[in-house]
Formats: C-alpha cells, sequence, structure tokens
C-alpha cells in the first residue's frame, strides 16, 4: 500500500510501465471535472471510474487479485481503512465478473485521504474506501485500475 500527494507521481514510474501510464493519465486530466463513470485510458488494461459518494459509517474489506487500485480523492475528506494482514473471506468468495472479494469484520488502522492524495493499493492490501470522518459531505475520487 502507498499513500501520497499526486504531486508526487513521478517517483512511482519504477512500478512499471502500466503504473507510470496511469499516474500520468491522473496528472494530465482535470479528473473532477469528468462526469461520473468509467473513462477507458488503456481498455481494460488501465481504466478510471470517477465516482461520487456518500461517506459511510461503516464499509466492508475488500481486495483484489487481477487490478491494483489507485484511489485518488478529488473533493473532501475520505476516511480508508487498511488491514495489515490476511483476513478471513466472506460466504460470498471472489467474484471473478468485478475483481472483488469481500472478508470478515476486522480491526485496522484508518488512513485520512483528503483532495490531491491517493493510496494505492495492490493484492494483498485489505482496504475499507469509502469511509466517513467528520464531516457528512459527498466525496467525489477517481479510482484507476490497473491490470496486473
Amino acid at each position: 500500500m502507498i499513500w501520497d500527494l499526486l504531486e508526487n507521481w513521478e517517483s512511482y514510474r519504477a512500478l512499471g510501465t502500466r503504473f507510470a501510464r496511469a499516474f500520468e493519465a491522473l496528472a494530465a486530466a482535470d479528473w473532477s471535472s469528468k462526469p461520473l463513470g468509467r473513462h477507458d485510458i488503456d481498455g481494460d488494461y488501465i481504466f478510471a471510474l470517477v465516482q461520487e459518494n456518500a461517506p459511510l459509517m461503516e464499509g466492508r474489506w475488500e481486495s483484489h487479485r487481477r487490478y491494483a487500485d489507485i484511489q485518488l480523492v478529488l473533493r473532501g475528506v475520505e476516511g480508508m481503512m487498511v488491514a495489515p494482514a490476511a483476513l478471513p473471506p466472506s460466504d460470498g468468495g471472489y467474484q471473478a465478473d468485478r475483481d472483488i472479494e469481500f472478508y470478515q469484520p476486522a480491526q485496522g488502522t484508518m488512513l485520512r485521504v483528503a483532495a490531491g492524495q491517493f493510496a494505492l493499493f495492490l493484492p494483498q492490501d485489505f482496504h475499507q474506501p469509502n469511509l466517513r470522518l467528520d464531516r457528512d459531505e459527498a466525496m467525489k475520487k477517481v479510482v484507476v485500475k490497473v491490470l496486473l
């Protein structure tokens, strides 16, 4: 898991060509003015999901197998829980069509991710996004999915 400011994106070129392309796209566009929904960067290899979410008091733990998430907050402040160790899976199992698996409730560490900051989650990074911190205002963010 990486938590940083978007302005430092060039530091992550070393993660590989797809990550470099994803960060270049994040830095080059005004994502806050784009409509909600999917925006292709490189087809199913790299794509962005612009979202506006009401903050949740309680979320669900999740992870992904095929894609990494780069979650950039565009407006507001979002809580994102991270867990340092494997979590027991829920009864639903892995949903290949959505590349997501949900997990049982667990303890974790809350990140405060403000506008201009991102969190990068790899398959081993159990996370819980869209959490309320101190305000009920809607949050806007872009999640870039990078095929691993």
